[in-house]
């Protein structure tokens, strides 16, 4: 690995690892995407999933009380059974079409809450398996689990507490499978390991910046750091169509 991306592989995860311990989600939208500058795909994302099973684990140990277990739970196994049809999407539609329509879904839904036009709540789990079904599709077909997740969050009026750490019940399982998937594939290699230890001591000293930037935030201002992170993600989601569309126009001439 050349001397520069030494440097640059445990900066992004630091950055990544600080979003996702503060926020509870996104920063696989933001690690894999820098990692794949400098690593092929099929090492920055086993890369990635490992970090999040770390962050996930330490804010588990910490903020365990804080954690709704059936919710958690619930929210693994649908996301397992939509694991198979991500996997099959990824096969049979196109990308750009899927990352397009996912970002402008997402942008507008954000929008829409930090313009303060909308007051609507879940007042039960009764639709908790649509989110964790639909981010087992993204999950599968791109690793896009955060994104739903966090919508269900904020429309069942989650405290930060328990947004975040029951974001980090359910991601430590669902990460782990993930792994298990990377090792039947033949991913989680020699590698990937060597990075990750290379990168742990930034991403343990990130989650807990992270953990102290997520104290400094109050309810409404948390939720306003959601919603904007949200919008950001559709945006990245919006460029990577675009980036995409691009390079397969360009490949047929």
């Amino acid at each position: 690995m050349p001397g520069w991306a030494m440097i640059e592989i445990p900066a992004v995860l630091f950055l990544a690892s600080a979003i996702r311990s503060s926020l509870g989600f996104g920063e696989a939208l933001v690690a894999v995407p820098l990692m794949a500058l400098a690593l092929p795909v099929e090492v920055a994302a086993p890369l990635a999933v490992l970090v999040s099973i770390t962050i996930a684990l330490i804010v588990v140990v910490q903020d365990w009380r804080h954690v709704q277990v059936r919710t958690a739970g619930w929210l693994v196994l649908s996301t397992v059974a939509g694991i198979p049809i991500g996997l099959l999407a990824l096969r049979t539609v196109p990308e750009p079409v899927v990352k397009v329509t996912l970002g402008l879904v997402i942008i507008g839904f954000s929008s829409h809450a930090l313009l303060g036009r909308t007051r609507r709540r879940l007042e039960d789990d009764a639709h908790l398996w649509v989110f964790g079904f639909l981010a087992g599709i993204l999950g599968g077909a791109y690793g896009m689990n955060g994104p739903p997740l966090a919508m269900y969050g904020s429309l069942r009026g989650w405290s930060p507490k328990h947004f975040r750490a029951t974001l980090q019940g359910y991601f430590l399982p669902a990460s782990l499978l993930g792994m298990f998937g990377y090792g039947l594939a033949g991913l989680w290699t020699e590698r990937v390991n060597r990075l990750y230890l290379w990168s742990l001591p930034l991403v343990v000293i990130a989650t807990f910046v992270g953990r102290w930037l997520h104290h400094r935030l109050d309810s409404r201002r948390f939720r306003l750091a959601v919603h904007a992170g949200l919008v950001v993600i559709g945006i990245i989601l919006l460029a990577q169509a675009a980036i995409g569309s691009v390079g397969a126009a360009g490949s047929r001439f």
